[in-house]
């Protein structure tokens, strides 16, 4: 790595720019037995080791490639891993793609920028680091799933979707979803609907129940929906009409239930 890509310039400029850059041993967080059998002796010697309860050391560990020497993870501020790289592969892709390994560096870094989960595989089209399915009740009233988004052609919808299930309160209440965009390229739209509707492909979704429209890049934004009665709803997200079709962002939300009183009507 150092003789190679973060030899450059204009490398270390982009990741100083856009990242907080860190590193960890494999031996600190006990890759290997024979890794783990060390650091419980040192741990006899050296209180202050490694945190692996740690949320940083947690997705660390859930990037890893299994006998990869060395893993380059871009890690979301929330713990999330948007981009693995081992480099046992790293050099032969390069050679294979017909590109400098500079390049395929700097493509690595941007595409975790864009939220299109370099290393997970081709389909990033499905949810890749939380599920599509939420069930608040009593003991859970609060949810928050990361996901991602795709910017159709002016006029479509292209959604991706957040089965919402609020059966458990009986009595109703308000849902509350809280948005933040990430900081790729396409805003956000997002309509919710009830569980049994079928989801437009193109227009004006007018049967939605509750909707907010065209949050910036970085941006946060709301949906407050009251409901009398517990149901499962749909959460479509995608990428506004003037964003570029085919650009990606990632967002969070926060989903959950103010259940109503007893005696509310």
């Amino acid at each position: 790595m150092r003789a190679g890509v973060l030899s450059e310039n204009r490398i270390i400029e982009f990741l100083n720019g856009n990242f907080i850059n860190i590193w960890v041993s494999n031996v600190e967080l006990e890759r290997t037995p024979r890794k783990q059998a060390y650091m419980v002796q040192r741990r006899k010697e050296i209180s202050n080791t490694f945190d692996k309860t740690h949320p940083l050391a947690k997705a660390i560990m859930e990037g890893w490639q299994e006998h990869s020497p060395v893993d380059c993870l871009v890690i979301s501020p929330e713990f999330d891993v948007m981009g693995k790289l081992p480099f046992n592969d790293f050099f032969g892709d390069c050679t294979r793609r017909g590109i400098t390994e500079e390049e395929g560096y700097l493509t690595f870094l941007n595409d975790s920028l864009d939220a299109k989960f370099p290393g997970f595989g081709e389909d990033t089209s499905e949810p890749l680091l939380t599920g599509s399915n939420v069930v608040l009740n009593g003991e859970q009233p609060e949810q928050e799933v990361l996901h991602i988004l795709r910017a159709p052609k002016y006029g479509d919808q292209d959604y991706n979707v957040i089965t919402i299930d609020t059966t458990a309160f009986k009595n109703g209440g308000t849902l509350l979803i809280d948005i933040r965009m990430g900081s790729a390229k396409s805003g956000g739209s997002f309509d919710l609907f009830d569980g049994e509707a079928e989801l437009p492909t193109k227009g004006i979704p007018t049967d939605a129940v509750a909707s907010v429209w065209d949050i910036p890049s970085g941006q946060s934004g709301i949906i407050r929906y009251q409901f009398d009665k517990g149901k499962t709803l749909k959460l479509g997200a995608t990428g506004t009409w003037f964003s570029g079709k085919g650009n990606i962002n990632a967002f969070q939300a926060k989903i959950s239930v103010v259940p109503a009183k007893k005696n509310e009507k």
